[in-house]
């Protein structure tokens, strides 16, 4: 090696240790709150919640999956709730996430499952995650890392791709990388995972192909001296749907939001969100007077319109123009026109005198002067052709989240 090559890979060196700094978005916090639109956030259902996972877990370990900002409730104080009734671990997709927990003071287990670090493994140690690996050369990078760092090994998890072909060691790359962890000590493997493709469909042919492989898997490592603490695969629909599926540790997302994963699996889960505004202004149109962008909506009578100040960039999809309803006096009320992306317009001709400053929900229960009704994450979805999980996680972080302890 030639003096310049030296120099080159000192620098390069020096470049790969330079820390990254990991930031985070901020969301709307509730005191400088200005709009009455806001997602409220039942803690006592999410509690509810949790032990209904924990019973139907049969006695597995219960790690709360809280990435994308705990599907849209605002992962901090999910997070800490809980932490507090009793959940084994967390689990999140990205590093970013994991570091706004701890900076939150969370103390549980966190396990990163996305499996990308970059240049961010001292950040990955210093606070003290749980990383899922997939590759021998993530192996080797954080045993150098943690050889840098002059710290205790560090426990990882690794993800074997069974049938899903999206992230994980194939089955036959699984030797090498039992091979790699063998050749690293800094890095020892605690936890062996997977990820079911159709633990939601009918049949559960699928699952048991994906377990029996995981199965295989499990032993080829045992052979070579590895065995993992605890394993898992199970999600929200596997843990209520398929026992055998359940192993050491459930990952439950979607149901601890109160949302059924497969109709019928748990009903006596309850929905965490509930979105409401207030109407900001009220509008006689005559017959042949429009609303919106485009005049796509035409009153055919004499109607009433009220405007609410939620739109498409608060998450009120677009695609909900002149299909979707909201709750107005606990009765529903047609969206007309197009969503725009501040704000929606409500035909409330049929119900009675509307005002200013009247509650309108968006999703959940609303009981009002003229009854009561309910507007489902599931059947919103449902109108969009998408799934729940969408819909929550697409309310952003410019609609501040409000905590309930209802009485």
């Amino acid at each position: 090696m030639t003096p310049e090559d030296s120099a080159s890979r000192a620098v390069l060196s020096a470049v790969d240790r330079h820390p990254t700094r990991v930031l985070r978005p901020q969301r709307a916090h509730p005191e400088s709150v200005v709009r009455p639109t806001r997602a409220e956030i039942n803690l006592a259902h999410l509690r509810h919640n949790l032990r209904v996972v924990q019973r139907a877990a049969g006695g597995a370990q219960v790690w709360s999956v809280l990435k994308a900002d705990g599907y849209g409730h605002g992962s901090k104080a999910v997070a800490r709730t809980l932490e507090r009734a009793g959940v084994d671990g967390v689990c999140v997709a990205l590093l970013e996430e994991g570091i706004e927990l701890r900076d939150a003071g969370i103390q549980a287990p966190i396990l990163v499952m996305g499996g990308h670090y970059g240049r961010a493994l001292d950040e990955l140690l210093h606070n003290q995650l749980t990383p899922v690996l997939h590759d021998a050369g993530q192996v080797e990078a954080l045993a150098e890392e943690v050889r840098f760092a002059g710290g205790p090994r560090v426990d990882v998890h690794l993800k074997v791709d069974t049938g899903m072909g999206r992230l994980g060691a194939t089955p036959g790359e699984v030797a090498r990388l039992g091979q790699a962890l063998l050749d690293h000590p800094e890095v020892r493997l605690t936890g062996l995972m997977t990820h079911f493709a159709c633990a939601d469909s009918a049949g559960r042919t699928s699952v048991s192909d994906q377990l029996a492989l995981f199965n295989r898997v499990t032993n080829e490592l045992q052979a070579m001296g590895i065995v993992p603490q605890v394993r898992h695969a199970a999600n929200s629909a596997a843990l209520l749907r398929v026992p055998e599926a359940r192993l050491d540790l459930v990952r439950p997302g979607i149901a601890l939001f109160g949302v059924e994963p497969v109709a019928g699996s748990a009903p006596d889960l309850r929905p965490a969100m509930r979105i409401r505004t207030q109407v900001i202004a009220v509008r006689a149109l005559h017959p042949g007077q429009s609303t919106g962008y485009g005049s796509t909506w035409t009153a055919q009578r004499d109607s009433v319109i009220a405007t609410i100040p939620m739109g498409y960039a608060d998450g009120l999809s677009r695609a909900m123009s002149n299909r979707g309803q909201v709750l107005i006096h606990g009765r529903r009320a047609p969206i007309v026109g197009v969503v725009s992306m501040d704000m929606a317009m409500i035909d409330v001709t049929d119900l009675g005198k509307v005002e200013v400053g009247d509650e309108c929900v968006v999703l959940g229960h609303q009981r009002g002067r003229s009854g009561e009704d309910t507007i489902s994450a599931g059947e919103i979805a449902e109108q969009l052709g998408t799934i729940a999980w969408e819909v929550l996680t697409s309310v952003s972080r410019r609609v501040p989240r409000f905590y309930r302890e209802p009485c």
